[in-house]
């Protein structure tokens, strides 16, 4: 049976993995990370001290991106030591157990993680098609009756995703803004440039993953499809059309 998988953050219980019985140890999220990514990509590892009431050691909660992963890893690790001397307790959790949260977008980082994984490293590209400065002055009334004029950085970024293989194409949009305390410094300008042209990109990127899906088979091979119901009003502008719309007059 296929899976569909969304950049997005894992929130469905079965996707989660309860372990008890952890030795504490140096490097123990690692240890878990080294031992259970064998089984999948995963998005999270927290490692946690036990109560004082439960005794020495610690437990852990694994968030995989497939249930598929998350139920095999339950399989083989439960009850096996694998990194230490006791045995581990390992299970899915159940809708009680499972921390209720809002899906979230996955950034940009997780996004490529999880692309080069299904992908490769050569099945997807992407470029910018417009990163534009659209920023404004505020002014402000201060104490004393002292005006001040407070520079706010702001960028909006167009991205484009290409998965040339599966014939999909996918557009997002990021804006970012912060303000710059003093602007007539010109190092806190340009690395307060930098970071929001940064911030603005990887927005942009995160939001045209948001539209694909990714069918893992049975057989391990991997579909690609493109989510219309997640589409912006720039996925049907040309790239003139667009730079045209953010143009600053």
């Amino acid at each position: 049976m296929a899976e569909v998988l969304e950049f997005r953050v894992p929130a469905a219980s079965a996707q989660t993995l309860l372990l008890w019985g952890l030795e504490a140890a140096p490097g123990l999220e690692h240890s878990l990370f080294s031992a259970f990514s064998q089984f999948g990509p995963l998005y999270s590892v927290r490692v946690h001290r036990n109560a004082a009431v439960a005794g020495p050691g610690c437990y852990a909660v694994l968030k995989f991106y497939s249930c598929r992963d998350a139920r095999r890893a339950q399989r083989v690790c439960n009850g096996q030591r694998l990194f230490q001397k006791s045995p581990l307790k390992v299970c899915v959790c159940t809708k009680q157990r499972a921390i209720q949260m809002p899906v979230l977008a996955l950034n940009s980082n997780k996004c490529q993680e999880l692309a080069n994984h299904y992908l490769g490293f050569n099945g997807w590209s992407s470029r910018i098609i417009t990163l534009q400065n659209v920023s404004g002055f505020d002014n402000e009334n201060e104490e004393m009756g002292k005006t001040s004029q407070k520079q706010s950085l702001k960028y909006v970024c167009v991205m484009e995703v290409t998965i040339p293989n599966h014939g999909v194409c996918s557009r997002g949009v990021g804006l970012a803004e912060a303000d710059v305390e003093n602007g007539e410094d010109p190092l806190e300008f340009v690395t307060a440039t930098r970071r929001v042209q940064k911030l603005a990109v990887g927005k942009a990127l995160s939001s045209a993953f948001q539209k694909i899906l990714l069918v893992v088979l049975d057989n391990g091979k991997v579909a690609v499809e493109y989510n219309c119901t997640q589409e912006e009003p720039t996925d049907s502008l040309t790239e003139e059309d667009l730079k045209g719309l953010l143009q600053v007059n």
